[in-house]
């Protein structure tokens, strides 16, 4: 499940573009994991790896949009917690045996993933780099 990480998906902000990376890696850790089959409690870590991560790329990127005022602040929050809440609740769910990993999970991953980053963040590209962040 490689994603193309030139062009659209790169915004030009170093720091959150390595996050986005990151964020990437950790889902192809995800699909490398279950692709061979890996134990329930192996892949269940690698999901946790993947929320902790989420949750401090979110942070960091919150934290700016804060600082230096961000006018979409409010929809860009809503689209973060909306998506830590279906991976919670699918954690929760996997955790407990309710639910097993898919591809199509993953793709929606992606899917998010790519979304996010070339509609939702590249929208507070100007604000940074107008404030000398790259």
């Amino acid at each position: 499940m490689p994603v193309e990480l030139g062009g659209k998906y790169i915004l030009g902000v170093k720091t959150f573009d390595d996050q986005h990376i990151k964020l990437f890696q950790l889902i192809a850790d995800l699909e490398k994991s279950v692709r061979e089959g890996k134990s329930r409690d192996m892949v269940g870590q690698v999901v946790e790896n993947l929320l902790m991560y989420t949750l401090t790329h979110f942070s960091a990127e919150e934290r700016l949009m804060l600082e230096l005022g961000y006018p979409g602040y409010d929809t860009h929050l809503q689209e973060h917690n909306d998506l830590l809440s279906q991976v919670r609740e699918f954690k929760n769910n996997y955790d407990a045996g309710k639910s097993v990993m898919t591809m199509e999970l993953m793709g929606f991953l992606v899917n998010w993933l790519t979304n996010h980053i070339d509609r939702t963040d590249r929208q507070y590209v100007g604000l940074f780099k107008g404030k000398g962040i790259e």
